[in-house]
């Protein structure tokens, strides 16, 4: 299933991506009467996170909805055209956004760097996430932001010391995430968070697509235009640590919850590897791909 945030009169809605059409799925329960009674807990997606049985139910609805539009004979409102919608961030208000850095082999070679021993973990903070279509901002403070195109895995399952064997159980789905990164401010100290946290500087989505319909996370193209020049051209095949790897050792010390994101780190062809760099500018359109979870896409602008 694909579930995504959209924007209706200025509310973040809950929807699944069918054909041409997102459902709006509170709107659809609340059109059906055999299924009236599940229209509140589609509000929000955190209620999707949090319900173990949500997303079956979630799969009923969608399926009577498309049903009952097919016999209708005019489309429902609860339709709404994939042109028509404005998304928001699959997870809107996640709890922790973990991130690993230096994971792909290809972009380790690219710096000239060995392979990590263990997974190099950075956080960015929930207030840099925005959606397929906002605007990245160029802070006044940074002269070099620089694109990062990464898998992110979306905790469903609350967990602490998860075994490898069992990780994909606590996973909910996946995402395109885009780890926007100010170069200069990154390298300027020892931590990265100033770099790597500014507003606006974690779009994710289209679409959150739940763990069946990704049967091998690990054997997905993932690429990255800017402008349309292709940049970044890899596939999660070079992943260092894998998705098992990092929900086990990231639970040895932090206890996972759901709406957790997880971003699994870049491939090569960033901008500040390139010679000359890279970096974006007002203007700019950064246009993201990874096989199966969508298009990820966002106009850069200069902070006012």
């Amino acid at each position: 299933m694909k579930l995504c945030t959209f924007e209706l009169k200025r509310h973040l809605h809950v929807g699944s991506v069918a054909e041409d059409c997102v459902v709006d799925l509170a709107a659809a329960a609340a059109a059906l009467p055999a299924l009236k009674m599940y229209s509140a807990l589609f509000h929000c997606i955190e209620c999707l996170l949090h319900m173990p049985r949500a997303l079956s139910i979630a799969r009923k609805v969608e399926k009577a909805a498309l049903a009952a539009a097919a016999g209708a004979k005019r489309k429902p409102k609860y339709l709404i055209l994939l042109s028509d919608v404005k998304y928001g961030p699959p997870v809107p208000n996640p709890p922790k956004i973990l991130c690993i850095g230096q994971n792909y082999a290809d972009h380790c070679r690219e710096q000239n760097v060995p392979l990590p021993e263990i997974p190099e973990l950075f956080c960015k903070f929930p207030t840099s996430i925005i959606g397929c279509g906002d605007a990245i901002m160029l802070h006044k403070a940074t002269k070099k932001v620089d694109y990062e195109v990464e898998l992110a895995i979306v905790i469903g399952k609350r967990g602490k010391n998860i075994p490898k064997a069992r990780a994909l159980e606590h996973v909910f789905g996946y995402t395109i995430f885009h780890d926007v990164s100010a170069r200069d401010l990154q390298f300027k100290s020892k931590q990265w968070t100033r770099g790597k946290s500014p507003d606006t500087f974690a779009p994710t989505g289209p679409w959150l697509v739940t763990r069946d319909e990704v049967p091998d996370p690990h054997n997905l193209t993932i690429r990255t235009w800017l402008n349309g020049q292709l940049m970044q051209d890899s596939s999660t095949a070079n992943l260092v640590f894998g998705v098992p790897a990092l929900v086990e050792f990231l639970s040895q010390t932090i206890t996972l919850e759901p709406g957790d994101i997880i971003a699994t780190g870049t491939p090569p062809g960033v901008g500040c590897f390139r010679k000359p760099p890279v970096f974006l500018k007002p203007g700019d359109v950064v246009k993201m791909e990874i096989a199966g979870l969508g298009v990820l896409e966002n106009p850069v602008v200069a902070e006012k």
